[in-house]
């Protein structure tokens, strides 16, 4: 007589000899949204990693014949005078046309029906990769150097708001990163002393993070960024804003890593190696940072989109990043008058940027906190 293995006992034994990283995953992959965003989180990271590849032009190249020029669509098939076809993608030329009458300047198709040909790794404007490696190869440029096409348009001095997007998806996923890496750091370290010591150690954390917290975030972010000198260079106010953003936005992780630390420390593993002869650094480092690692990554993925948030608003009001520095928020500062709400709405393109990057970044962050909660698993 044979017998049938019950299939939820097979799988109950499979997930006691799994890995609690192969556990994570495959709670993960159930979470069908946060799959989808961590390929467009990925996607904008690497976007800002070879901007200067991807962007067809320099971003900062103005063309006064180009302003407020309309965006326009790429054609696959060129069709010639004697009505045959050919694979050569291009754009339609667009002129400048002033009303006689209102001087309002439109684009208009070219009168002579003039194309733009576009090339896939053509050259165009010089750059260094990196501030390393020097090239002049662009993902997607004109054939003639001489033309320019805008997929998304042109600002006010005719620049590409496609090469600027492109250009400020570097600054602004990346002060995320770097901020959230600076309050990781914050926050594991208070967190961790109050969790593990409690007592007096405690009770001054937890007061320091209830100041802070007390304290009204928007209007001390403005402060504090408004006594930043207006003369210092790029990089070094790109580093200022990133502190600022750090020193205030420490405070949750603090609270996560304290309460998962009040709750390992009475755990058998914890006792048992303190009982044998661990020392403490041994004890937090070894036994129980691992055991929390996974609920650390879901509330620093969830703190990326607050700080590129804080980052564009900041840059928005003009206390944040200034131009020459390119991120979403200063290319949003360009979108704040009514002129441009009329005449050249895809200057909003960059707020797309955000609101596709947040959520993403917030989608993914409720993916990896389901899959790091044992008690949300239970059921699988």
């Amino acid at each position: 007589m044979t017998t049938t293995a019950d299939p939820r006992a097979v799988g109950m034994t499979q997930d006691a000899q799994a890995s609690q990283f192969s556990l994570t995953w495959r709670a993960f992959r159930r979470h069908k949204l946060a799959l989808v965003s961590v390929f467009i989180v990925l996607a904008f990271y690497l976007i800002g990693a070879f901007a200067e590849f991807l962007a067809p032009f320099d971003p900062n190249s103005t063309s006064s014949r180009d302003v407020y020029h309309p965006p326009q669509a790429i054609h696959l098939i060129d069709w010639d005078a004697d009505g045959n076809w050919a694979i050569r993608p291009h754009v339609e030329a667009l002129k400048l046309q002033r009303d006689p009458l209102s001087l309002k300047s439109t684009y208009a198709p070219d009168p002579d029906g003039r194309k733009i040909y576009l090339s896939f790794l053509g050259q165009g404007a010089s750059y260094k990769m990196w501030g390393l490696v020097s090239s002049d190869r662009h993902l997607l440029t004109t054939a003639d150097p001489s033309d320019r096409f805008y997929l998304f348009g042109s600002d006010r001095l005719g620049r590409d708001v496609l090469s600027r997007t492109i250009e400020g998806t570097r600054i602004s996923m990346s002060i995320g990163l770097v901020g959230v890496t600076m309050s990781l750091v914050i926050g594991l370290i208070l967190g961790g002393l109050s969790g593990y010591y409690g007592g007096t150690v405690d009770m001054i954390v937890q007061r320091l993070v209830e100041l802070i917290l007390s304290l009204p975030t928007i209007p001390i972010w403005l402060g504090m960024s408004a006594a930043l000198p207006q003369d210092w260079p790029p990089m070094a106010r790109y580093f200022a804003i990133t502190v600022i953003l750090s020193l205030i936005g420490w405070t949750e992780l603090a609270r996560v890593v304290r309460g998962r630390f009040l709750a390992l420390r009475t755990e058998d593993f914890v006792v048992a190696a303190r009982l044998d002869g661990g020392s403490q650094g041994r004890v937090i480092f070894r036994h129980m940072m691992p055991s929390m690692v996974s609920h650390v990554i879901a509330s620093v993925t969830l703190a990326i989109p607050a700080m590129i948030i804080a980052e564009t608003a900041l840059s928005f009001l003009g206390l944040g990043l200034m131009p020459p520095t390119i991120s979403w928020g200063v290319l949003l500062k360009e979108a704040q008058n009514i002129r441009s709400i009329a005449q050249a709405p895809w200057l909003f393109i960059p707020g797309g940027a955000v609101c596709v990057a947040v959520l993403a970044l917030n989608f993914l962050g409720d993916g990896l906190r389901d899959a790091a909660d044992p008690y949300a698993n239970d059921g699988r």
